[in-house]
């Protein structure tokens, strides 16, 4: 009986120990392995974020002083025509391209189709959406003479032409219905990178051939 017992009697070997261990500690590497990579990947893609949002941060272009608006008249019947502000880099930040528009021989007030311009300035009020305006620039103070809006530098952004006969028309030409008394519009300010900047004022109730719009 003993003998009979003893036959019917099942083991392991070391052989299949050392292959059930074996692949335990594969498994286990493999799972050690995936998640040492999820978390680099998951490490790599917030560094990106971070510099990513930086960078939009540093490109970023700030509202310098007072916006201007040059107007062909004045009291109820004028008509704003142009408007200057100037901008400069918040946290001397990426220089920003500055490259004016090619001036629309034919006077619209728009920037011409084959304009390399990377800055944009749209129109908005409550009756009308205008893209891409006409606009020049001018550097201020100590801006060096390239295109570039660099670290503590200023430029003038003028939008619309009044130089008789230049070719860039100016916002009458630009606009459908006339910028004029109390009409409250906004130019938003698109740029390569980074947040875009919007100019929001208020014409006032008489129009002067110079406004400073607080």
């Amino acid at each position: 009986m003993l003998k009979k017992f003893l036959n019917r009697e099942k083991g392991i070997t070391g052989l299949e120990t050392a292959i059930i261990l074996i692949a335990f500690v594969v498994v286990a590497a493999v799972f050690a392995y995936t998640t040492l990579s999820a978390g680099l990947f998951s490490t790599q893609k917030s560094q990106e974020a971070v510099y990513s949002g930086l960078k939009e941060a540093q490109s970023t272009l700030e509202l310098k002083g007072n916006v201007i608006a040059t107007a062909n008249g004045t009291g109820a019947n004028g008509v704003v025509k142009q408007i200057s502000f100037t901008v400069s880099n918040v946290l001397g930040g990426e220089a920003i391209d500055f490259t004016a528009p090619t001036a629309d021989a034919a006077s619209t007030g728009i920037a011409d189709s084959s304009s390399t311009n990377k800055v944009v300035i749209n129109y908005i009020d409550q009756s009308q959406t205008v893209n891409d305006l006409y606009w020049t620039v001018t550097k201020l103070g100590g801006s060096d003479s390239d295109d570039l809006l660099e670290n503590n530098e200023k430029f003038k952004i003028t939008v619309g032409d009044t130089t008789a006969g230049a070719g860039g028309g100016n916002l009458i030409d630009a606009l459908t219905t006339a910028l004029n008394i109390n009409t409250e519009f906004s130019l938003i300010i698109q740029t390569p990178v980074g947040a875009v900047l919007e100019i929001e004022r208020t014409i006032p109730a008489f129009i002067d051939a110079i406004m400073n719009l607080r």
